[in-house]
């Protein structure tokens, strides 16, 4: 496949050059001084991206899977029980985690294409009155689907019911590229890894956790080693870490942060918004739809197209085009493909991508006009002619 060409998988996503640089770098002593001018300025700057005033992040040599056992082992006890809503394959994966963890878990099964039900969730905290659940875990976006979830809602039913228990909060495909607020949504840990909104190759988990989060560790009695955040902290009041740190992933999540801030956290937010709204503009031109069953739960990081020739889609664009989109997962497997349009991405490089779609289903015989899908989302993306309307109607 092509160096060439962007990739539209719902990541790893396209890394800039500038931070691959940074990630490029000689060998330095992590235990010096140094290595405190890569990794506190790293943490200030993801608390910024969390929106949050006092958030403690963690950074683990890991990937969001790790984040995930972090936010876990640190905040409970085998036999707790927890409360999540299956409707993807990576909340899915979770709640698999937890068992394993021999947490008992309260599933809410949700069909695949839809969020998490906020007010079933409250019904079912308001019920328990001996507050047996010690936790909710939600997933914000569902990589899997294109779905996200009203964290803000599940936030709101948790304090309607007047029930203590933690917010975890699985934000790896959205963190850095949707709006997040940690502070005003009552986040009690939130996860997410180097690899989608950061722009970074995977290798990063990144955790954030509140002071009531950091408190229940002190009694979590999940086994926890590598990922004590205890021992983390203490690392980091010396500018080091228990052990070896990805110096160079560190840096370039230096660079990274201070990009996403510089371009302003909610001018990010209106890229990735502008870019969605293009993509699903041609889906409709296609006569496709999405795996998001209503516009208030569709991700501005991926879209899920259904097509029962989704995996020939990639396995077409990869093989003819040296392009790369994301295939479908779990239960919804050679159902869909799905395009990832989150981290470094432009307008101009979304529409290669509609582009290539586009010939990849004709390629197959699917009932697709060429340059359909790509000039619906250029009337999204022509900001020019839209600024030349604005001047004639003045």
């Amino acid at each position: 496949m092509s160096f060439q060409n962007p990739v539209f998988i719902p990541g790893p996503t396209n890394i800039p050059e500038v931070i691959r640089k940074a990630c490029d770098m000689p060998t330095v002593d992590h235990r010096s001084p140094i290595f405190g001018r890569i990794l506190h300025p790293v943490r200030e700057n993801v608390r910024a991206v969390l929106k949050s005033e006092s958030a403690s992040v963690i950074v683990f040599p890991a990937t969001g899977t790790g984040g995930w056992e972090c936010a876990i082992t640190n905040t409970l006890s085998a036999g707790d029980k927890v409360l999540m809503a299956r409707n993807g394959m990576f909340s899915h994966k979770w709640i698999d985690m937890c068992r394993r963890f021999g947490l008992e878990v309260q599933v809410v099964e949700t069909p695949w294409g839809q969020g998490i039900p906020a007010d079933t969730f409250g019904a079912i905290l308001a019920e328990d009155k001996t507050h047996t659940i010690k936790a909710v875990l939600a997933t914000h976006n569902e990589t899997a689907t294109g779905v996200v979830s009203d964290i803000a809602a599940i936030r709101r039913a948790m304090d309607g019911a007047h029930h203590p228990a933690r917010l975890l909060v699985d934000g790896v495909s959205s963190i850095g590229s949707m709006d997040f607020r940690f502070d005003d949504w009552g986040v009690d840990v939130a996860v997410t890894g180097s690899q989608k909104g950061f722009m970074l190759p995977a290798g990063l988990a990144i955790v954030g956790f509140s002071e009531k989060a950091k408190a229940a560790g002190a009694t979590a009695g999940l086994p926890r080693c590598f990922f004590d955040i205890r021992d983390m902290e203490k690392g980091y009041q010396v500018n080091g870490y228990p052990y070896t740190p990805s110096v160079g992933l560190l840096n370039g999540l230096k660079m990274s942060s201070e990009m996403l801030l510089d371009e302003g956290l909610e001018n990010v937010f209106a890229r990735h918004r502008r870019i969605a709204t293009g993509v699903r503009a041609a889906v409709e031109a296609w006569g496709l739809k999405l795996c998001a069953e209503s516009a208030d739960v569709q991700s501005d990081t991926v879209s899920a197209v259904m097509t029962p020739l989704g995996t020939e889609v990639v396995g077409q664009a990869a093989s003819v085009y040296d392009m790369a989109f994301g295939v479908g997962l779990g239960e919804v497997a050679g159902k869909l493909f799905r395009i990832g349009h989150l981290g470094n991405l432009t307008d101009a490089m979304m529409l290669s991508g509609l582009a290539t779609a586009e010939m990849c289903m004709a390629d197959l015989g699917m009932d697709i006009t060429l340059g359909s899908g790509v000039a619906a989302a250029q009337k999204v993306y022509a900001r020019g002619r839209t600024e030349t309307a604005k001047k004639e109607a003045a």
